[in-house]
């Protein structure tokens, strides 16, 4: 049931369902501004190494896993198909099981912008739908400054927890600075990915 199988034939980004229900608008703006570097001297390369992580799904829709951000930022510079890959094939999964089975295997996160969990029905159907979560952008940025080793975990719900909205619209260098510190720190010492010292 479970595999990694490239499908070199292109799927439009439009029809690619999130299994989440939010991203870091600031982290997809990055992502557009790194594609218009790339693109007028590589873009087929640079699809060609981004292929989306996919769960095939009831009425063979495919589900991103991964890379919602890219594939957002992606669709906004008018990008309109990506190659995936294929995780798994749960076109079989009756559609009331499909959403379960996806939580159950961390292959979904339905939280809101205010890190409530909600329904499994309020993740939009398009990527174009996704909602801002400051959070997200939060912890991306404090994943490439060495906060914490990339896992599935989100990081936005234990930075939610120690900062406030407000911090990330206020500064978000500061805020950065605040999270990388915290990320450090003996209290994020249960999340994957930790990268704190160890005391002896």
């Amino acid at each position: 049931m479970t595999s990694r199988e490239p499908r070199l034939e292109p799927v439009p980004i439009a029809q690619l369902r999130p299994t989440q229900i939010t991203v870091g608008f600031r982290e997809v703006a990055e992502k557009r501004h790194h594609w218009r570097k790339v693109a007028p001297r590589n873009a087929p390369e640079f699809l060609r190494h981004h292929m989306v992580p996919v769960i095939l799904g009831p009425k063979e829709r495919h589900y991103l896993i991964d890379h919602h951000h890219l594939a957002l930022a992606l669709h906004e510079e008018g990008v309109e198909q990506v190659l995936v890959t294929v995780v798994a094939d749960l076109r079989a999964v009756h559609k009331d099981s499909f959403w379960v089975v996806l939580d159950d295997r961390r292959w979904c996160h339905p939280y809101d912008a205010k890190g409530r969990r909600c329904g499994f029905e309020e993740i939009p159907p398009s990527i174009a739908d996704l909602e801002d979560d400051p959070f997200r952008s939060l912890a991306g940025e404090l994943r490439r400054a060495g906060g914490y080793a990339k896992d599935i975990t989100p990081y936005s719900e234990f930075l939610r927890r120690h900062l406030k909205r407000k911090d990330i619209a206020t500064s978000f260098k500061v805020a950065l600075g605040k999270a990388l510190k915290l990320a450090k720190g003996e209290e994020a010492a249960y999340l994957p990915g930790w990268c704190g010292k160890v005391k002896e």
